[in-house]
């Protein structure tokens, strides 16, 4: 494809030239735009977590047809807003309704520009982004009937126009825009729209517009301050400044190219949200559904379930003060609705998969030092969570039966194999999952706990810290596993690895028993014990990468679809695995954590369109490559620790906030060099594979020697206590 090309071209001209690209030349976001089995990462055009996302829409990278182009795409995934595509053809109701077929040869994709060829009607579309705003250039072949046919009501007023639609039914959304030329436009029905461009010497049709959720006026209020006498190039060039800006706070050095593509196309991923809705001061929230003046820039758009492990770790290194100011937004939306959210939209809190893990998050940030003014309102929201709200997977509410049940007993009952459901608030689809909320639970109650101790809460850092243990109630010592109980405290005894529906979804989530075997993050020591020991754990792990599926993949992938790169039964493609890779590091086998990371980032990141193993959620997954490539990872978020894995540059350099740098150096380091020989941190002897959030930020060196075989000692004397 052509943007392939030229980035080998580029490649070749940089290097033969003595050079090298800039980071930020490495961006592609063509990478995973073919799903696994689940849905393809879009190629987002976006300037670093602004409002303003478009992509082009089409199924995924494999489809050469394009439906339409839109002005915003109001939520990751999805709201897709004032949808237009160019036209040379004669008019009718069918025109509006067909794809665009393009070249994927012609096609360039970066963050901060996009450019296609639609051949069948020779006309080129190009666009850049800016922070509320947007810019199309459409290039239309000499004297042909030019048109911009728009699926949504437009208003006109000389070569400017305004509109309003809703998304999610209930959320304003405007757009103010201007055309270079003259115009001639009107309604064709009630949500079609027709710009026609009479002067057909001038090929070449520039748009520039504005969104706003505040208002129209709002909306013209952005385009002056963004667009009013910057033309194409110079939105580009500040685009491209902004994502430079990103690439070069992670300067690596060595690795391959595609090493180096895979990881800063992960670092573009992991500024794709949250999104900053503000705007001039005041911000619309689907909270309160009204507009508010903002206190501080205020954030929407997360999924903590996917986010929690890494992606706000990660912005706690980076962007320490957006990190504050995206959970000061989560204390507002809890003031706004009454409830701490999980998974919070645009339009409001979203019902999505189970836990209430924002209390990690919190937690996490706090032991980490960011400053949240009102802790004591967001404790007082987690705590609310916890005490009075369902915990039913993909519902909001109070609390019902099922939580009450939890409340007295400790964990969340399951139907046995063939019950019918009684209990009407279960998502018909979604079930129980009783071990899964169980599990996640626990650790929501373990970071309560921690808090309420630093706030000198006692009666609740008690009431919480004994919840945190409710994980021990349905650990099967015989079986090995996780296992659900019914309502009467009897187990289901179920085969872990197979039963419970789709997605397990009767006892677990989108995972089987395999992976919530190691959901215990927060008592890492504890869950070591209940399995006999670190040796036990360490053959257990082994296990876990080494037992294959006992039915036919078809099988295993029709019942458990989102449990995609497997190697044995570790699912990458999957949230809930993420930190199981470095769990050796806890029982003396660091070489075994070296090893399995490097595989697992060269067989599922490969960079190209097959490159995300599973669904990626904004950042989730791609936080797991920084980290991972870099040499590091937050194992348990809410401990400020880090375990250490195998970097795959020989020097990386984080810059830090105060103008302080965290530098990497893997001496040796290559595609064989994989192991650790030794190690030192600002110069002194590293026996242990931990180190703390508190040296990463304060500065300094960790110097790695690697080889190619395991350096068995080393990592092998200090284990899980680090970590307590």
């Amino acid at each position: 494809m052509q943007k392939h090309l030229f980035f080998q071209l580029l490649v070749a001209l940089f290097f033969f030239g003595g050079c090298r690209p800039a980071p930020e030349d490495y961006m592609d976001p063509a990478i995973g735009n073919i799903a696994t089995l689940l849905k393809p990462t879009r190629p987002v055009i976006q300037l670093p977590n602004e409002m303003v996302r478009v992509y082009p829409l089409r199924r995924d990278g494999a489809d050469d047809q394009i439906t339409g182009f839109p002005l915003q795409v109001a939520a990751h995934n999805d709201g897709a807003l004032f949808i237009m595509k160019p036209s040379s053809r004669p008019l009718s109701p069918a025109e509006w309704q067909r794809c665009c077929t393009y070249d994927p040869v012609q096609e360039v994709i970066h963050p901060w520009y996009y450019s296609t060829m639609l051949i069948e009607d020779s006309i080129r579309v190009e666009f850049a982004p800016g922070s509320k705003t947007g810019v199309y250039r459409f290039s239309f072949p000499e004297n042909a009937d030019r048109k911009l046919l728009f699926t949504a009501p437009l208003n006109f007023s000389g070569n400017t126009f305004t509109a309003r639609t809703f998304f999610h039914g209930d959320v304003p959304v405007y757009v103010y825009g201007r055309f270079n030329t003259a115009i001639t436009a009107g309604l064709v029905s009630d949500t079609l729209s027709c710009v026609r461009f009479p002067h057909r010497k001038e090929r070449v049709v520039v748009l520039q517009y504005a969104i706003s959720y505040v208002s129209t006026t709002q909306a013209k209020q952005h385009f002056q301050k963004e667009m009013e006498g910057r033309d194409m190039e110079t939105v580009i060039a500040e685009g491209r400044g902004r994502w430079h800006a990103v690439a070069t706070q992670v300067q690596v050095e060595g690795g391959t190219v595609a090493q180096r593509r895979s990881f800063y196309t992960a670092l573009y991923r992991c500024h794709e949200r949250m999104v900053n809705i503000t705007e001039d001061g005041v911000y619309y929230s689907g909270y309160n559904k009204k507009v508010n003046l903002a206190r501080r820039s205020f954030y929407v758009d997360d999924a903590t379930w996917d986010t929690y492990q890494a992606l706000h770790p990660l912005r706690m290194i980076l962007h320490p003060e957006q990190e504050e100011d995206m959970l000061d937004a989560y204390v507002t939306m809890y003031e706004q609705s009454g409830w701490m959210p999980t998974f919070p939209r645009l339009y409001g809190d979203h019902p999505c998969m189970n836990g209430f893990h924002s209390t990690v998050i919190f937690l996490d940030a706090w032991r980490k030092g960011l400053k949240i003014p009102r802790m004591a309102a967001a404790y007082e929201g987690m705590r609310k969570n916890a005490l009075s709200a369902t915990m039913l997977p993909w519902r909001n509410g109070p609390a019902g039966a099922l939580d009450s049940f939890y409340q007295a007993k400790g964990y969340y009952p399951a139907l046995r194999p063939g019950d019918t459901e009684t209990v009407a608030g279960v998502h018909p689809f979604e079930k129980r999952q009783a071990v899964a909320v169980t599990l996640g639970h626990s650790y929501d109650d373990w970071a309560l706990s921690q808090l309420a101790a630093d706030l000198h809460r006692y009666d609740d850092q008690r009431l919480f810290a004994a919840r945190a243990e409710n994980f021990r109630r349905l650990w099967h010592d015989s079986v090995r596993f996780f296992l659900p109980k019914d309502n009467a405290g009897r187990w289901i005894m179920i085969d872990p690895a197979w039963d419970g529906g789709p997605g397990g979804r009767d006892y677990y989530d989108e995972n089987n028993g395999w992976t919530y075997l190691w959901a215990v993050q927060h008592n890492i020591p504890a869950l070591v014990r209940l399995m006999g020991g670190e040796k036990a754990f360490e053959r257990r792990l082994d296990e876990l990468f080494h037992t294959v599926p006992a039915m036919p993949r078809y099988d295993f992938w029709h019942r458990f679809p989102d449990a995609t790169g497997l190697v044995g039964q570790f699912s990458m493609g999957n949230e809930p695995g993420f930190h199981i890779p470095y769990l050796y590091n806890y029982v003396g086998a660091a070489w075994k954590t070296q090893r399995q990371v490097r595989m697992l980032l060269d067989l599922w990141f490969k960079d190209n369109v097959f490159g995300i193993p599973g669904d990626e959620d904004g950042g989730g997954m791609s936080a797991f490559v920084v980290f991972s490539s870099l040499g590091f990872y937050p194992v348990t978020p809410g401990v400020p620790v880090y375990a250490i894995g195998s970097p795959v540059f020989r020097k990386a350099t984080i810059r830090l906030p105060q103008g302080k740098r965290f530098i990497l150096i893997a001496r040796h380091c290559s595609e064989v060099n994989q192991y650790i020989r030794r190690a030192w941190l600002n110069g002194e002897i590293l026996h242990s594979p931990f180190f703390t959030h508190q040296q990463l930020m304060e500065g300094g060196t960790l110097e790695l020697e690697m080889g190619p075989f395991p350096e068995r000692r080393w990592g092998a004397s200090i284990h899980a206590p680090l970590c307590r």
